[in-house]
């Protein structure tokens, strides 16, 4: 049996191998605090759940759901778009819900990419961007975001020769993993930058609502234009707790949307409704988890930072995302550095090189852990750093 090239391309993803490790030494009886991955501690709220349970005793939602989803979800979608940032979209043609953003993203590639296309993809960045590409044939030109520049791409770096090959270019601030953010002007610029080189922008932007001291980080959409270019990914996952639940939702340039529905529409049979449901509800109904989630992560955000400052970490304070990207002391390779964090302080980390080469040297930490691993973890840490680490 011969396997698809394609395949033979892909490493595992980044947090299967993590998590592996991780369950490992648990087997072992150690125990092990976990810093690696971004998926809230904190519950789902109530009343989100209250409507899914009511929705899963409906006997109409136990039946195969259509993809494009519900049109009850498609108006909750962008009625939430206007009010959170002033952008009005046509629920019908520019709005498509998804099993989880990381599906539309997967499956935009397909879209967009033809064999031998290039997308353009930052580095450190989500791995699945360009995973994506390679799946779709593809081949990804890394755009280096670096600290000095505030972890934004040039654009006018990028060679008119690199450019005229593209086919796409992916961006998300607030930025995984570096916690970075920008504003509306820096969106205008993407858009004159796709407008020139003829390519498109898919903009990953599910930490818009995981912010601090009031920053209210922006939609791509915001910009002037933007709509005629590209399309922005959003989730539920982190702006009410969802993860386990699957569902976001893409929303932007009709043309665009209604190529992924038509991908989708031959790979899935949409999302459950009881779900469905469930997420109109947290898009109408009370808003109030989002602050008091953003004040404890706030607090955890606060009480890492200093820690690693003391431990001799490089940090700059994040004011979005669940994550905090620290730099390493020279001398070690991130990989060396988050081995030897679990093997001697039983504390789990993701290295910077996981994100791409720019990610060497780096770290990343999630706030999504309890405050009393919290303040173990970082007891821990200082008396590793302590002991000569």
């Amino acid at each position: 049996m011969n396997l698809a090239t394609r395949v033979e391309k892909l490493a595992p993803y980044l947090f299967v191998d993590i998590t592996k490790k991780i369950v490992e030494k648990q087997a072992r009886g150690e125990d092990v605090i976990s810093f690696a991955i971004g998926d809230p501690d904190m519950a789902t709220p109530s009343h989100i759940i209250e409507r899914m349970c009511q929705a899963a005793a409906d006997p109409v939602n136990h039946r195969y759901p259509e993809t494009i989803g519900l049109p009850e979800l498609h108006g909750a979608i962008a009625e939430w778009y206007e009010k959170r940032f002033k952008v009005v979209l046509n629920p019908e043609t520019e709005v498509l819900p998804l099993i989880g953003s990381k599906e539309g993203i997967g499956h935009m590639s397909l879209c967009l990419i033809d064999h031998g296309d290039m997308a353009l993809v930052t580095d450190p960045g989500y791995p699945v961007y360009s995973m994506s590409t390679i799946i779709a044939g593809g081949v990804p030109h890394f755009i280096p975001l670096k600290e000095e520049n505030d972890f934004l791409p040039d654009f006018d770096s990028i060679s008119d020769n690199v450019a005229a090959k593209a086919r796409v270019m992916w961006l998300n601030y607030p930025n995984n993993p570096t916690g970075a953010s920008t504003d509306v002007g820096f969106f205008e610029k993407a858009v004159w930058f796709a407008r020139r080189h003829d390519l498109a922008i898919c903009h990953d932007n599910p930490y818009s609502e995981v912010f601090f001291e009031g920053l209210e980080p922006p939609s791509f959409l915001q910009a002037p234009g933007a709509r005629e270019v590209g399309v922005e990914f959003h989730s539920l996952s982190k702006t009410y707790h969802m993860t386990g639940w699957r569902i976001g939702m893409v929303v932007g340039n009709p043309a665009m949307i209604d190529a992924l529905f038509r991908i989708k529409s031959n790979l899935d049979s949409g999302i459950p409704q009881a779900i469905q449901q469930a997420a109109i509800e947290a898009l109408h109904g009370p808003q109030e988890c989002i602050a008091e989630h953003n004040g404890i992560l706030q607090r955890r955000r606060d009480k890492l930072t200093t820690a690693l400052a003391q431990a001799g970490l490089g940090v700059k304070v994040p004011k979005a995302t669940f994550f905090v990207w620290a730099k390493i002391p020279p001398g070690h390779s991130s990989v060396d550095f988050t081995k030897r964090l679990l093997d001697e302080a039983g504390i789990a980390v993701t290295p910077g090189i996981g994100y791409g080469q720019e990610g060497e040297g780096y770290i990343r930490l999630s706030l999504t852990i309890p405050d009393d691993r919290l303040e173990k973890g970082i007891e821990r840490l200082l008396g590793w750093c302590r002991g000569g680490r």
